[in-house]
């Protein structure tokens, strides 16, 4: 890992204290090479964490020292609202009882308002523009907000979110974050994966259920099952929620018992299908054939992948290609210390 002898340290050489709030499973991948980063820099990072899907088995995985505040609210309004109510709640107590620089995260709707009640300068980030009432909340509540190029300033006025607030960087995120990892051919004997057929990872929409719950599930269930049927091919699912994992009983998938190494395992696919947009954006930083059954509003990152050939929409599973995939060298990554100094500007402004 390469460290830059003239960025480390914090202000005039201190060392901060920097809260790194993380909510989904992947921003544990997005965050961990970032949090590397910063404690080789000399500060101090602290972790919270919100019990969901795999977000704390990811952390355990990694090594990383968190502290666990609630858990999804489920599908209904009211659940999520009140779970955001209660942990924002936890969350305001424990900032103020910290003594924070910084606050970082990738799309929390919590650390927002606990950074703004404890006076901390908060960094948000996010890569996909129409959560309107995430980024309603957040754009007016956080001190900067990070968010690739591919999303032009005129999209985030409407949430409050203007420059010298708002900052574009160049790229994904996934092309800073993976810059420092090294592909772990293990992960195919953790999986029992021949090295010989072709391999598909899925992941599930953010739907609890795989079936019947709008375009998207159509689409990816369809992929499901024609996958499952061909000869040749394995199928791996990284299931979301554990009502998903009971609908894949039974089925000839592949199904992880514990959180695996996910960027290896996409760096050694041929194929990746999914319905969320990190791992699409993961296969697409690695040089992976990617496929994205979204049938919501495709956002101006995923646009501008599809434009460049790096990702395909998928609207039939018929249009799926599977084949066994050249193994070139991986496309260049970019600099994570690019990224960590976006990062942490408002904290080196305030001191």
């Amino acid at each position: 890992m390469r460290i830059d002898a003239e960025r480390a340290g914090g202000p005039a050489g201190r060392p901060l204290s920097i809260w790194v709030d993380l909510t989904n499973s992947p921003h544990v991948v997005i965050f961990a090479p970032l949090i590397a980063r910063l404690r080789a820099r000399g500060h101090e990072v602290t972790v919270t964490a919100r019990d969901f899907a795999q977000t704390l088995g990811l952390l355990e995985r990694y090594g990383i020292v968190h502290r666990v505040f609630g858990a999804h609210g489920g599908a209904g309004r009211a659940g999520k609202a009140r779970a955001m109510a209660s942990r924002s709640a936890a969350l305001v107590r424990f900032a103020r009882s910290g003594d924070f620089d910084l606050a970082v995260a990738h799309g929390s709707t919590d650390q927002p308002l606990a950074a703004r009640a404890a006076r901390i300068p908060q960094v948000t980030m996010f890569d996909y523009e129409y959560a309107a009432a995430m980024h309603h909340w957040n754009g007016r509540l956080a001190t900067r907000v990070l968010v690739p190029a591919a999303i032009p300033e005129q999209a985030l006025w409407r949430y409050g979110i203007r420059s010298p607030k708002l900052v574009r960087y160049p790229g994904l995120k996934e092309e800073y974050s993976l810059a420092d990892h090294r592909t772990d051919e293990g992960v195919l004997d953790e999986l029992g994966l021949d090295r010989g057929r072709i391999t598909a990872v899925l992941r599930p929409p953010p739907e609890v259920t795989l079936y019947h719950r709008g375009l998207s599930s159509d689409v990816f269930a369809a992929t499901l099952d024609r996958l499952l049927d061909e000869d040749g091919v394995q199928t791996v699912v990284l299931p979301r929620t554990a009502e998903q994992r009971e609908q894949l009983r039974g089925r000839p998938a592949i199904v992880p018992e514990r959180p695996v190494d996910g960027p290896s395992l996409i760096a050694l696919a041929d194929v990746v299908v999914s319905a969320g947009g990190t791992m699409n954006r993961e296969a697409a930083a690695l040089g992976v054939p990617a496929y994205s059954p979204f049938a919501g509003r495709m956002g101006a990152v995923d646009r501008s992948l599809i434009a460049d050939g790096r990702l395909r929409r998928l609207e039939r599973a018929e249009d799926l290609v599977l084949e066994r995939r050249a193994r070139d060298a991986r496309p260049p990554l970019r600099d994570p210390e690019t990224l960590l100094d976006l990062v942490l500007a408002p904290a080196e402004v305030r001191a």
